[in-house]
Formats: structure tokens, sequence, C-alpha cells
């Protein structure tokens, strides 16, 4: 039997709306690529090691919610290549904050991972931190969730 998806398209909560978008793992290693330059469905497939029907739809999916948008080849050819949007790349923070907490959960002390870096220093990129409008560090003790605005 087929698990049924749940869609949170009407959802009052921003973390809902935000995971039926782009929660599942492939849409998110897609949009990772998307930063670090990939634009091919062949490259993203390489990349990935993804069916390419699944591949595919994730794709479509991405275009639907105006992450990723079709573009043609530069070389003029039949391919179609795929570019973030404004709102895709304002997924940059979440992708960092996913790579920061699996730089301190997922990996054994001394274990070698990638590491992203300031391309302009060549230093590894500072931790993300939620900051209140003072500026002052919030952590979830400091937030709470309020009504509908």
């Amino acid at each position: 039997m087929a698990v049924r998806r749940v869609h949170f398209e009407q959802a009052w909560c921003p973390v809902s709306r935000s995971v039926d978008a782009v929660g599942d793992w492939w849409s998110l290693l897609i949009v990772r690529d998307a930063f670090d330059g990939v634009r091919r469905l062949t490259d993203f497939q390489r990349s990935l090691g993804v069916a390419k029907n699944m591949l595919g739809a994730r794709l479509r999916e991405l275009v639907a919610h105006g992450v990723l948008r079709p573009v043609p080849a530069p070389d003029g050819g039949f391919h179609r290549e795929y570019e973030l949007t404004a709102k895709g790349r304002d997924l940059f923070p979440v992708i960092v904050a996913l790579r920061q907490w699996g730089e301190r959960h997922c990996f054994a002390p001394g274990e070698p991972h990638t590491v992203l870096v300031d391309r302009a220093q060549g230093l590894p990129v500072r931790p993300l931190e939620v900051r209140a409008e003072s500026g002052r560090v919030l952590g979830p003790d400091d937030t709470v969730v309020t009504g509908v605005s």
C-alpha cells in the first residue's frame, strides 16, 4: 500500500509550508548542488545517484514552487539547464544551517568532511546565529511562536 503524501500549502505554520516546498532530502540535495554550480540534469544525476524519473519529478516540483527555473543551454543545445531563482537563493542560510548541524553532529572528531569557505578569504564560514532585533544571540528557550499575524 502506497503512503499518501500530506500537503501543507494551507497551513499557518511557515515551517510546514517550507517543508511542503523543499522538505524531502532529494530536493534539498538538488538545491545544495545548484549552489555548487550544478545546472544540468545529467550532472545532478551523477552527483546524487538518483533515478532519472525521481530526479525529473523533484526538478519539476522545485520549478513549480519557484525555487529553480529552467533555462536554455548556453551552448544552444536541446537540453535544459536549471538555475536558482531569487526564492531558491534565499535557501542559502537553510543549506548552511544543515551543513553546520551536520558538521557538529554527524561526524566523529577528526573525521574528514567538506568545508564551506568564504571564496574571497578562503576561511571557513562562521557558525550561523539567530539574533534578536537588538542583536542579542537567541536560543530555543528565548523564543516563542505567537498567533497568526
